[in-house]
């Protein structure tokens, strides 16, 4: 069985991809005044240890008071809201990139823990969550202990 091949002319995949850019810059990535309006969800970073999970949520600009952070059930969510420092008219700008306006991201946690025993930090525009995962999900050794070797075997035999 042979394979079907699409044949494009020249020049009509680099007119197919441009068509593609366009549309995704366009619907995707808006720029300009309408990314400025609105606020972007916070990069994060989510790993584990052996007793914690730790999140790491970039949030540039912002003080502690203005981050909201919940847990409910196995969802962790992270509200907050960038606000303008100053008042410009607007006709006075060149570029408003600066973004303001309020967010919130959600992730699953993905083992139990401790919510009560959970502990934040806010150190230069960094939020630290430190998680303790439950007892359950900690991990646990278990020494392994050799056999008693089995006891030589008398030369003489009983009949």
């Amino acid at each position: 069985m042979t394979d079907l091949i699409r044949w494009e002319p020249m020049g009509m995949t680099s007119l197919r991809q441009a068509m593609d850019h366009l549309f995704e810059d366009s619907f995707v990535r808006p720029s300009g005044l309408f990314s400025a309006l609105r606020a972007e969800s916070p990069a994060v970073d989510m790993f584990q240890t052996d007793k914690d999970v730790v999140v790491k949520a970039s949030l540039p600009g912002m003080k502690a008071d203005d981050v909201d952070i919940s847990v409910t059930g196995d969802v962790l969510t992270i509200k907050g809201e960038h606000r303008e420092e100053q008042e410009i008219k607007e006709e006075n700008y060149f570029r408003k990139e600066m973004r303001f306006g309020s967010f919130a991201r959600s992730l699953e946690i993905p083992v139990p823990v401790k919510v009560d025993k959970a502990e934040a930090t806010f150190e230069n525009g960094v939020l630290t969550l430190t998680l303790p995962k439950t007892e359950a999900v900690q991990p646990k050794a278990i020494k392994v202990k050799a056999a008693k070797p089995a006891e030589p075997k008398s030369g003489v035999e009983k009949k």
